[in-house]
């Protein structure tokens, strides 16, 4: 049993589930956070909170007010602030222990390689689909865990990916929805990022079922779950039709 004192007393209510074995992984585990947005908010607040040690946060964007119904990271006074060093402040005020690495600029195809360079996985909390095409498709190529989230109104989904053992994000989303602003709830983006930092807390820990050639839907306005199956493409580029 972990010894509950000292810096570990932190995590003396999760290591009952994850064990001293899982909360030392955690610890050790070096994740890329994309986007820090809504759903980045939820996410990266979770992950800092579990104790995972390394924190890369990406973001090219300022704090503007019409984030704030969502993007709990921010404060009013963070209004015209780079958003990752809004984010890193106070990731690191809510836990000293661990390391926060802000990244300001945009994920493109040109940019996505350096960025999960040396990642143990990658979690998507992006807004455009280009940007989630280039960072999955480096992600793959890399063998690197992806875990993607999207959200539109009181809806949303999440999926797990693992290079060789699921359907990549193109198979789950062959064709991207019309860009452009979206109505989004708070809450949904609370919702979804909590269920994607779940998944990569399991994989981090060696707990649970995970979301692998599965895609969750979430239906807020009739608070409904609904989990299908995807099969891979046999002719997708990326993964040539992994199931």
């Amino acid at each position: 049993m972990l010894q509950v004192t000292g810096k570990n007393e932190r995590y003396r209510r999760q290591v009952d589930l994850v064990g001293a074995d899982g909360q030392a992984a955690l610890g050790r585990a070096r994740v890329v956070i994309a986007g820090a947005g809504g759903l980045g908010s939820a996410i990266a607040l979770y992950s800092a909170a579990a104790g995972i040690g390394q924190i890369r946060i990406i973001d090219c964007d300022t704090v503007e007010v019409s984030n704030l119904n969502r993007q709990i990271l921010y404060r009013t006074g963070d209004i015209g602030t780079e958003k990752v060093t809004a984010a890193a402040k106070d990731l690191r005020a809510l836990n000293p222990g661990i390391e926060i690495e802000p990244v300001q600029t945009r994920i493109t195809a040109e940019t996505a390689e350096s960025l999960v360079e040396g990642a143990d996985l990658v979690l998507d909390a992006l807004d455009n689909y280009p940007a989630r095409y280039a960072l999955a498709h480096a992600a793959w190529d890399r063998g690197i865990p992806y875990f993607h989230g999207a959200v539109h109104g009181m809806y949303g989904q999440a999926s797990t990916i693992i290079p060789g053992q699921s359907p990549c994000l193109r198979c789950i989303v062959p064709s991207p929805p019309a860009s452009g602003a979206t109505p989004i709830l708070g809450v949904t983006t609370g919702v979804i990022g909590s269920i994607q930092a779940t998944e990569a807390i399991k994989y981090l820990t060696n707990r649970g079922t995970l979301l692998l050639g599965r895609v969750l839907f979430w239906d807020g306005t009739r608070t409904e779950v609904e989990i299908l199956s995807i099969q891979g493409d046999p002719v997708c580029p990326v993964c040539g039709g992994v199931s």
